[in-house]
């Protein structure tokens, strides 16, 4: 019986002489062609193409000093494209801080008091359980982890099932 296939070296690629190397730049203007990226992203991925730390860095404030990277521009096309996508304040904030963006930009591009997230999170709710009221106290838990889990507040998901039990009281008293 032959033994199981275990796998102990990471897989390289071996180099294609037929293919020349790509400088930094290129490799850099290639990713950002693609999307944006943040300052940390681009430098992570440079390094995953073992490019030394020096020449990312010396890089990175070439291609922001250009205008070709840019974190604002970043966290501005994120924010609109994760609300589009129906996530909320707080885990669109975590997502960013998580790929390096400074707090301030973060504060820049998004409004925690905006009542656009209450509307969101009325449309995800809607969405995902109609507009019917939640029956018992674990389906009204359940409920509240769904939004808390898209990223909103615990403000934002009280007003949100409050307005849908009050749709429900009017809407069941008439008949």
């Amino acid at each position: 019986m032959p033994a199981p296939y275990i796998r102990n070296q990471k897989k390289r690629k071996r180099p294609n002489p037929l293919k020349p190397e790509r400088s930094i730049r290129n490799t850099a203007l290639g990713l950002l062609a693609r999307r944006e990226h943040t300052r940390l992203e681009l430098a992570g991925k440079l390094k995953a193409r073992e490019f030394l730390t020096a020449e990312i860095e010396a890089l990175l404030d070439d291609l922001q000093r250009e205008g070709l990277q840019s974190d604002a521009r970043f966290t501005e096309s994120y924010v609109y494209s994760r609300t589009r996508r129906g996530f909320g304040p707080l885990r669109i904030r975590q997502e960013l801080q998580a790929r390096g963006v400074a707090e301030s930009l973060v504060s820049t591009h998004m409004d925690f008091n905006d009542p656009q997230w209450r509307k969101l999170a009325c449309q995800e709710y809607e969405k995902k359980f109609g507009d019917t009221m939640a029956g018992s106290v674990k389906e009204r838990a359940r409920r509240m982890r769904y939004l808390q889990n898209r990223g909103f507040t615990s403000d934002i998901i009280r007003q949100t099932l409050a307005s849908f039990s009050r749709t429900e009281t009017a809407s069941g008293a008439g008949s």
